[in-house]
């Protein structure tokens, strides 16, 4: 692990020419990888090359250029304790900062740092290098959290971003639009992913789809209506009666906005709008449903 000590030892062996501010932020970067053990295979021009880091040369090379390129530094280095495992740093000047991204040879995506370049570089611009930097001990303690400690585990990092990426900030999951079994809710208007407005719609047969309690649940029947999907013509849902409610905002049976179209051409007898009235509701135990009566006669049936 480098320290600001052994950071400002690298910078003083180097004697490097500062052009900027940036200049000398730019240069801890690459005297921190000094200092933590890595060697340098490229920098200026030659680093910014598309095979700079798939280059099989590990020949260490001096820092010759490595600020020849306005606003942007690359550099390439490789770890001999580590196989030579290579790693390409770049960094871009952008307003006061410096973007820092170092991606390890293999892994697939990059580990990131911005640097405010005011925090850490002095007003004395003297000859002496340690006059010319301030809080250089927080600025490598910034470079090992949040470069060479995920550098290792870069690919472990990639993997678990992508995990947590499925899921939103709070913890919960996004919208999966997936075909799933429940028990009916309350009515109410449902908004689609998408923006659209279901209008309310009361359930039907949550005790066909689940016929009994779970594991642990307290024993319930008590969904709205009969608690079965066999609806009929007169069932009370459709009335309000016995005590439950009926379509709200509305007459009892009649949706919001229903309007009763004629099943033939006006004035021909038989389709007159009062021939399609409902029977008062059958309360239970008044006699056969509807739905399991057998066909009698009249003119009613066809």
């Amino acid at each position: 692990m480098a320290t600001d000590k052994s950071v400002m030892v690298v910078i003083r062996a180097s004697r490097p020419s500062f052009r900027n501010n940036y200049d000398k932020v730019a240069f801890t970067v690459h005297a921190s990888f000094l200092a933590s053990g890595f060697v340098l295979t490229a920098t200026g021009p030659p680093a910014f090359s598309d095979t700079a880091l798939s280059s099989s040369s590990t020949d260490e090379v001096g820092i010759d250029h490595w600020n020849e390129v306005d606003g942007e530094y690359a550099f390439v280095y490789a770890n001999p304790e580590k196989g030579s495992k290579k790693v390409l740093v770049k960094c871009l000047v952008m307003n006061d900062k410096l973007l820092v991204d170092a991606l390890a040879d293999g892994s697939s995506e990059p580990v990131h740092l911005e640097i405010n370049v005011g925090d850490y570089v002095g007003e004395n611009g003297d000859s002496n290098y340690s006059t010319q930097f301030k809080n250089l001990d927080r600025l490598v303690k910034s470079l090992d959290s949040e470069i060479f400690s995920k550098l290792d585990g870069s690919s472990k990092a990639s993997s678990s971003s992508n995990l947590r990426s499925s899921e939103t900030s709070d913890g919960s999951r996004p919208y999966v639009n997936e075909p799933v079994s429940r028990v009916p809710e309350s009515p109410g208007v449902f908004i689609h992913p998408s923006g659209v407005l279901y209008p309310p719609a009361y359930p039907v047969g949550g005790s066909d789809l689940f016929p009994g309690p779970g594991a642990g649940m307290y024993p319930h029947r008590g969904d709205f209506g009969s608690g079965n999907m066999l609806v009929g013509p007169n069932d009370p849902r459709f009335f309000g009666g016995g005590g439950e409610p009926g379509f709200p905002g509305a007459q009892p049976g009649v949706p919001p906005g229903a309007r009763f179209d004629p099943y033939g051409p006006p004035g021909v007898p038989g389709f007159e709008p009062n021939r399609f009235t409902r029977t008062p509701p059958r309360r239970p135990g008044s006699g056969t449903h509807p739905d399991l009566e057998h066909f009698g006669s009249g003119s009613d049936f066809i």
